[in-house]
């Protein structure tokens, strides 16, 4: 019996390992270029996102959503929708938070908002690839190329072990983020119905 279950359990992980493969470095820089070529052009972005929050010790992940927007130079705004109304502008080098009505402003610089607001708006514009805070590691599935980036210094650290970011093969745009906590535990959020330079008002930023 304990053969029998060792055996399965060896084709578990075997199964699961073989459904991500490590990209060459022809695979990567053509990759690279296709996701700079396509993105350099996007001077706006709006999506529906529905995010998972994995924690160890709930049996369910927590699931909420909501619509993220993005402008050029460098303006993103988180806004949850379901269960409950939440929203986080980044702008200026300030974040702007809006509790169902409680409004607060924070200074983004030097803090860990500013290192995950440029991790996010890298990732829609291509220009994370040179990032000197991460390393990353280029993989691929039947469906995704995949970029695992490990922060490097201790400050990102304490709160971030890996952040792994979905490209689909049919689109250069991030279809997925999976932001993995030391603990463990980690956030995915899956973005959908994404439209790139529609007309994004100014106003979507004011919190």
């Amino acid at each position: 019996m304990k053969i029998r279950f060792f055996l399965i359990l060896v084709l578990i992980v075997n199964t699961v390992f073989a459904q991500e493969k490590k990209m060459s470095a022809a695979e990567i820089d053509v990759f690279k270029a296709t996701v700079e070529k396509e993105t350099k052009n996007i001077k706006s972005l709006k999506t529906d996102f529905i995010q998972y929050k994995h924690l160890d010790f709930l049996s369910r992940d927590i699931e909420t959503s909501g619509k993220m927007y993005f402008k050029q130079p460098n303006w993103l705004n988180w806004q949850y929708t379901k269960p409950y109304q939440y929203s986080i502008v980044f702008k200026n080098n300030k974040v702007y938070i809006n509790d169902q009505g409680n409004k607060s402003t924070v200074d983004a610089n030097s803090k860990m908002f500013e290192k995950i607001n440029k991790l996010i708006i890298g990732s829609v514009s291509g220009n994370m690839f040179d990032d000197k805070e991460f390393s990353i590691a280029y993989f691929k599935n039947k469906d995704s190329y995949i970029a695992k980036l490990t922060p490097k210094t201790a400050t990102i650290k304490k709160y971030i072990q890996q952040v792994d970011l979905y490209f689909p093969m049919s689109d250069a745009t991030v279809s997925q983020v999976k932001l993995i906590e030391p603990s463990g535990d980690f956030t995915r959020i899956v973005f959908k119905n994404k439209q790139i330079n529609a007309k994004v008002d100014d106003s979507v930023f004011t919190n």
